[in-house]
């Protein structure tokens, strides 16, 4: 993780039936329409969350919900370790609005390694919300869908607790059906930690087939590796992507909250404790081994410093909000801001991903 709090990707089943009968509609639409009221799908039990479980072995699947009931309603979908899919949905009374999703289930749910602790076997979907209304829910194995894996530390894992909150978590909202975020990021890995931990980069390797996107954002934590072996290590896992046929995508790591004045300090900026600029090194490994970059630290960087000190600190963790004051690690909001600007930047270089998002 970056400082201070430490928090598989399984093959699908050959069962390709409707796990509850529940119609299924264009793939990542909404439709609004008269509805009657219904009793709650089966699998799923509560008023406010309302809880579904599905007995499902790890692998990808498609999810189709319908929202919305007889009383006007505000739903947000939630599944497995906090990964947000559907953010806060309005539902006017006697309406329903059905939207479509690919969601990878794992066990562990969240961290690979277990930190947060393992989860439920199966897939276990949460709708929250001020009124959340649920009235139709369908599963199935996904064919083939397009995975964009994660390796990362804690700023990108899936936290299972709130208030902390990994990017990987929140950028979910944004990919249509027939891709799936699959988050290999875990609290306190280094580049040489997570290459060689069995649960971490082996595994998802294992998994990725060609055309899999592989976004490795990795340097919080290498705070004393020299800059001979953060490139020795990035570019071995850029070699072992490519031999799987994958697409490696480096992404520099988001800015600490750390001023100096109005501007923030070198160590804000990753630049470790034996004096190595780690996203300047891992630009210049993007450079020599052609590989796309996204420049998180750059962007957040330029987001954190409009803000200012003050107005920043909502982007991490408030004391006077959060309970505990952490400059390294997001808020909820600060996390939807930061998978934001990847976002942009998947858009803006055309990568696999980008013609999935909606």
């Amino acid at each position: 993780m970056a400082s201070g709090r430490r928090g598989g990707h399984g093959a699908r089943p050959a069962a390709a039936g409707l796990l509850t009968l529940a119609a299924l509609v264009g793939a990542g639409t909404a439709h609004a329409g008269a509805a009657a009221p219904q009793a709650l799908p089966a699998g799923c039990s509560g008023a406010s969350p309302i809880t579904c479980h599905y007995a499902v072995s790890p692998g990808d699947y498609d999810v189709t919900v319908s929202v919305g009931g007889a009383a006007a309603g505000q739903t947000e979908m939630w599944v497995e370790a906090r990964r947000l899919m559907l953010p806060a949905t309005r539902t006017a009374a006697g309406a329903v609005a059905t939207y479509s999703f690919t969601v990878d289930v794992r066990q562990p749910e969240g961290q690979p390694t277990g930190q947060g602790g393992a989860g439920n076997a199966g897939l276990d979907i949460r709708f929250t919300g001020s009124g959340p209304q649920v009235s139709a829910v369908s599963v199935k194995p996904a064919t083939r869908p397009l995975v964009a894996y994660l390796a990362g530390d804690s700023t990108v894992c899936d936290q299972p607790a709130a208030p902390y909150t990994g990017w990987g978590q929140m950028i979910t909202t944004a990919v249509r059906p027939g891709a799936v975020i699959a988050n290999y990021a875990d609290s306190g890995e280094s580049s040489g930690s997570f290459l060689s931990s069995s649960a971490l980069f082996p595994a998802l390797l294992s998994k990725v087939k060609a055309n899999d996107p592989v976004f490795i954002q990795l340097g919080h934590n290498d705070k004393q590796t020299s800059a001979s072996a953060y490139r020795s290590n990035l570019t071995t896992m850029i070699t072992r992507v490519r031999a799987k046929g994958g697409v490696p995508v480096l992404v520099t790591p988001p800015v600490r909250r750390l001023f100096d004045g109005n501007r923030l300090t070198s160590t804000a900026l990753h630049v470790n404790g034996v004096g190595v600029n780690l996203p300047a090194e891992m630009r210049s490994v993007g450079a020599a081994q052609r590989v796309p970059v996204i420049d998180l630290t750059a962007k957040s960087k330029a987001l954190v410093e409009s803000l200012g000190p003050s107005a920043s600190a909502q982007l991490f963790l408030r004391s006077s909000v959060d309970g505990v004051t952490d400059n390294t690690h997001f808020s909820q909001y600060g996390a939807t801001q930061m998978g934001g600007l990847l976002l942009q930047s998947i858009r803006e270089q055309n990568l696999p991903l980008a013609a999935y998002l909606r």
